[in-house]
């Protein structure tokens, strides 16, 4: 068996992390996404340019990244409009319950070795090889 190591994925996660670490340092604010997107969406927010400017950032990276290396967006994701609703949904409720996301609680929380954020990281990795288990075996 071969292992040829996924360098998309390896630079892009030294990438988040090293723009986590300096969000952090330079700013004292969380790259945590769902908190981001929350302050974005409620009018009373003081913080609103910072966290437009961070969404805005985040979607032109990505176009940027796509027509610098031609990677296409997958358009058939195998399963109806239906499931990706009702999976969307879940996991904002999940993102709530848990008061933050995997890029809150995963890159940044893990990264201060935060209890909560360990905690919150590995019962969202239970369910994602529980959700993925079902899908495959049991769907």
């Amino acid at each position: 068996m071969t292992f040829s190591i996924p360098w998309d994925s390896l630079i892009g996660g030294m990438l988040l992390g090293i723009s986590a670490t300096l969000m952090l340092l330079m700013n004292g604010k969380i790259a945590g996404i769902s908190g981001i997107l929350t302050g974005l969406l409620t009018p009373k927010s003081r913080d609103f340019a910072w966290r437009l400017l961070f969404v805005v950032g985040m979607v032109s990276g990505g176009v940027m990244g796509v027509r610098l290396f031609g990677h296409h967006v997958p358009t058939d994701f195998g399963v109806s409009g239906i499931v990706l609703a009702t999976a969307g949904l879940l996991v904002g409720v999940g993102t709530r319950l848990a008061n933050g996301c995997t890029s809150g609680h995963g890159i940044c929380g893990i990264g201060r070795l935060s209890k909560r954020s360990i905690v919150a990281t590995c019962v969202f990795m239970v369910v994602a090889a529980i959700t993925v288990f079902v899908r495959l075996h049991l769907m």
